[in-house]
């Protein structure tokens, strides 16, 4: 069973991720709430894939990412943006991110990213 961890500043959102996610046979090994706990937990769990939202108190979501990807460059870290954020997507990109969520959630969406994370 894959692991992720979810890094996400709204209790709501990470709720949903979760429930989607364990629902199609994900193991969500922890909950981050800012980019900062994010880093440290991931460094602690060492998970399969990583849900990251780009706007966070504390260390934002490009920041985080920049961290784990130089903890490991083989990290599997899924970007969740607001619509109309082009240019952190951008970023993203550039820092590693290996797919995109965009809010709100559709579960299809969801399943379909971590589908082709799998291969």
């Amino acid at each position: 069973m894959r692991s992720v961890l979810i890094v996400d500043d709204s209790r709501t959102s990470r709720k949903i991720l979760r429930t989607i996610l364990e629902q199609h046979g994900y193991n969500i090994v922890g909950e981050a709430g800012d980019g900062e706990e994010g880093f440290l937990m991931y460094k602690k769990l060492n998970p399969d894939y990583v849900t990251m939202d780009i706007t966070m108190p504390k260390l934002s979501g490009l920041e985080c990412l920049s961290l784990i990807r130089k903890e490991n460059p083989s990290a599997v870290v899924v970007m969740v943006t607001a619509a109309g954020q082009k240019e952190k997507m951008i970023a993203a990109i550039k820092e590693g991110a290996a797919e995109f969520i965009t809010k709100p959630y559709e579960e299809k969406d969801i399943i379909n990213v971590f589908e082709r994370l799998e291969g």
